[in-house]
């Protein structure tokens, strides 16, 4: 047997365990490792990111054939701007590339493509695709792919919270009527379902300021695998531990003739 038809057949087994009724519709990546990879080969840290839009790619097709509706990205965070200029700037020409070659198949599968963070200094060239490719797909509804970019989570918040003190000063909103409604609606995903699944690869344990507000209720689910080596499989693999959780949102499951007994402390 081929190696392909095996891990087509290990595919089959972990679909077999997935409950399509509780697939998570929103997922958020923190798409980790792709320089690691490459060094641990020997090859330019340019070669990971390459081979990790191929990856990219069939992660969306895999979320798509589960079922999921929202499919967020951390392709470049506000702090990525440290890097060396070199690798800076073939990331954003490999989104430049990408965009160009891929936004007409994402248009035709009824994908709308949204990019959420500060564009303001990314060159002319790509801000104009990226326009155009949300202008081109914002009629879309089948699925929606988010593509954080200059992104920070603190930032995000920061920039809220100004906008509602304006508001505030300028008479246009009380201070009481400030809740967490009202915040989200200045957050860059309004509109959009909080994550309920966190897949982060390479094996790091942390959310690098990514979603910070969002993902106060996601279930995180940490894999030890480098982003360019993550595939299908890997990706069942999460599912299946998300569905195996009980999200409880801070309460607790009630077990039959269960009583809550007093235990002498007062407060």
């Amino acid at each position: 047997m081929s190696l392909e038809k095996v891990i087509d057949n290990k595919i089959n087994d972990l679909l077999m365990k997935i409950d399509k009724q509780k697939v998570p519709e929103h997922i958020a990546i923190i798409m980790d490792g792709n320089g690691r990879w490459a060094t641990k080969k020997g090859l330019p840290r340019s070669y990971g990111h390459n081979k990790g839009v191929s990856v990219l790619k069939e992660i969306i097709k895999a979320s798509k054939k589960l079922g999921c509706k929202t499919l967020t990205v951390y392709a470049f965070s506000t702090e990525n701007w440290t890097r060396p200029t070199k690798e800076v700037d073939f990331l954003i020409n490999l989104f430049n590339k990408v965009l160009k070659n891929e936004i007409e198949e994402i248009h035709e599968e009824s994908t709308k493509i949204k990019f959420i963070g500060d564009l303001s200094p990314f060159p002319k060239n790509l801000k104009e695709i990226i326009s155009s490719s949300e202008s081109l797909t914002k009629n879309n509804n089948k699925f929606l792919f988010n593509v954080c970019v200059n992104y920070g989570g603190r930032q995000e918040i920061v920039k809220a919270a100004k906008q509602l003190a304006l508001k505030s000063s300028a008479g246009e909103i009380k201070p009481s009527e400030i809740n967490e409604e009202l915040f989200n609606s200045q957050l860059l995903t309004r509109g959009i379902k909080d994550p309920e699944l966190l897949i982060r690869t390479s094996g790091e344990k942390r959310v690098s300021n990514f979603l910070l507000w969002q993902l106060a209720y996601s279930e995180i689910y940490i894999s030890d695998v480098l982003w360019p080596d993550f595939n299908e499989f890997e990706f069942l693999k999460a599912i299946i531990d998300y569905q195996s959780r009980n999200r409880r949102f801070g309460g607790i499951e009630s077990l039959p003739n269960e009583s809550f007994q007093d235990s002498g402390y007062s407060s």
